[in-house]
């Protein structure tokens, strides 16, 4: 039996998603099926009020895609793992309960389109860089970046830093927007406390 790609654990109405793999977290499409199926289960339990994502280790919440797997990957598998991954990241956006990125390193590509699609956005003080910066591998963000990117910091900000592919620290963050607030510790249950008591 292969490891789990996104640990769970669920305690007094928050259910913790943790995406792990390592070093940089980065994802796949059995990590996508495991995050989607774990996003339907809290949606029907009615013990849970609250998600929060994270990432294992301190070093990066998700560096985005698996690029060395979609280097060996043909055109066919990579249009439908962008299409699985975008499906996922809506049904996150539209679940009926409060979903917080802990973002707790490192956030860039997407993995910040997966910190995009949650409701609030928690950094770490020195986390680490944030940002989309696919146009530099010669891609966009494939997985709703772009919508997302902008409805987050307006149209002409989302462009701007999308074309220049720009990442920065993510104390810089929220002053555009991009996260709500930033905190020494970032853990589930910090952010549960900060956020939901």
């Amino acid at each position: 039996m292969t490891a789990a790609l996104v640990n769970t654990s669920k305690d007094d109405g928050v259910m913790v998603l943790e995406l792990k793999n390592p070093p940089a977290n980065t994802y796949s499409y059995e990590m996508m099926r495991e995050l989607d199926a774990h996003v339907l289960d809290a949606r029907m339990d009615e013990s849970v009020h609250v998600l929060v994502l994270t990432g294992a280790g301190d070093k990066f919440f998700c560096a985005g895609a698996d690029i060395e797997m979609l280097q060996k990957s043909a055109p066919y598998f990579k249009y439908n793992f962008c299409l699985h991954a975008n499906e996922t990241l809506c049904r996150l956006e539209q679940t009926p309960k409060l979903v917080i990125a802990a973002i707790n390193g490192h956030c860039v590509g997407g993995g910040l389109e997966i910190a995009l699609a949650c409701d609030l956005r928690v950094a770490r003080v020195n986390a680490g860089k944030i940002g989309l910066p696919e146009v530099s591998l010669g891609v966009l963000p494939g997985t709703g970046g772009t919508q997302r990117l902008a409805r987050a910091l307006g149209r002409a900000k989302a462009i701007e830093l999308m074309a220049e592919a720009a990442t920065f620290p993510i104390e810089e963050a929220k002053a555009l927007g991009l996260t709500n607030t930033a905190i020494i510790t970032v853990t589930a249950i910090s952010i549960s406390e900060k956020v939901t008591r």
